[in-house]
């Protein structure tokens, strides 16, 4: 009988590798954050937490993880579509390596799902994971612009993102993102500048899950 295929098979697929690597030089030479390996495991990590500490089942768990950490893996084309592009060479990756055709398409799913964030809704318990995990990624480690001085808003709010943490509390049935920010960096105000749409993204998420979702950065609930 063959074996389930995990998010450890994926991340050891060297074409899995290669293309999330290539995306994330075809981003950095546009001037983008990190969306390459590290982005990649905080983001399977997170979706799949996310959904454990919520009590859905371990398969479930799994799945969310490996769409989590392909679900960028459509930069290696192009940024434009790179939701569904990313999700058409999932399919295949996932098909190539025996998975079942109903749970390659959960991770198809989820992956083309993500993406663009101001239309992006969840479709299955494994994409709410996904775009919640995706979306609370903020934090210094992402940005590649070594000159401060010359960071645009997307650079200084990262930068200014000292700590990220979502946490699931699943008796209250509520996601929390909990945000440290260096205001004298960013002010709060430059974080909603670029990242209300992922918010607003993660509220209709956090309720496809049954949840609310609660916004807290240096210790203020803002939503």
């Amino acid at each position: 009988m063959r074996q389930p295929v995990t998010i450890e098979d994926v991340k050891a697929n060297p074409v899995v590798e290669a293309y999330i690597k290539a995306g994330n030089d075809h981003l950095g030479a546009l001037g983008y954050t990190d969306h390459g390996l590290r982005h990649a495991g905080v983001v399977a990590t997170i979706a799949k937490n996310l959904l454990r500490k919520l009590g859905f089942p371990e398969r479930e768990q799994e799945l969310a993880a490996t769409a989590g950490y392909l679900h960028d893996i459509g930069n290696v084309v192009s940024r434009y579509y790179h939701a569904q592009v990313g999700a058409a060479l999932a399919g295949q990756i996932l098909s190539d390596m025996g998975m079942p055709p109903d749970e390659v398409a959960v991770i198809m799913g989820a992956i083309g799902s993500h993406d663009p964030e101001e239309e992006c809704h969840a479709v299955s318990n494994v994409s709410a994971a996904v775009i919640l995990a995706d979306k609370s990624d903020v934090h210094r480690s992402r940005v590649r612009n070594p000159d401060i001085h010359h960071f645009d808003v997307h650079d200084r709010v990262n930068y200014a993102a000292t700590k990220s943490f979502l946490e699931a509390k699943n008796a209250e049935k509520v996601i929390s993102l909990q945000l440290t920010i260096d205001t004298q960096i960013a002010p709060v105000m430059e974080y909603f500048e670029i990242f209300l749409t992922r918010m607003i993204a993660c509220k209709r998420a956090a309720e496809f899950l049954g949840t609310t979702f609660e916004l807290r950065i240096n210790d203020i609930r803002l939503l």
